[in-house]
């Protein structure tokens, strides 16, 4: 799907606990540290408040994300890396995140610290097929 506003955006065929599930099964098989998963919806449900299921899962790696913020200290407003799955009004699911691309663009970071980062979306495809 084209990036709408540097965030890019799957179907994902599973529900939304099961697409980060998925996903985070992906990242650590992968050695990504997993630091938290945060459930919108849930968090809704308790303030007496619904929303269709959301949740976001919170991941990076030092060693990668370390060298992007020496070089460009506000990156880390933008990391670690992010991965919103989600409902729509009709029930379907997505899995949506930044483009690797959008920290060079907005953080002038250099092509080469990017590398660690630049797989994504190939890890995101996987939890999705």
């Amino acid at each position: 799907m084209t990036p709408v506003n540097s965030i890019i955006t799957h179907s994902s065929p599973y529900s939304v606990s099961d697409t980060l599930d998925r996903l985070e099964s992906i990242l650590r098989g992968k050695n990504i540290t997993i630091f938290t998963r945060v459930d919108h919806s849930g968090e809704a449900e308790k303030a007496g408040l619904q929303m269709p299921p959301t949740q976001l899962l919170i991941f990076g790696s030092p060693k990668g994300g370390t060298p992007i913020m020496l070089a460009a200290p506000l990156s880390a407003i933008d990391l670690p890396l992010k991965a919103l799955a989600w409902q729509d009004t009709k029930g379907k699911v997505w899995l949506s995140y930044n483009d690797p691309q959008f920290l060079k663009t907005r953080h002038s970071v250099p092509d080469d610290l990017l590398i660690p980062i630049n797989n994504l979306s190939t890890l995101i495809q996987h939890a999705i097929l």
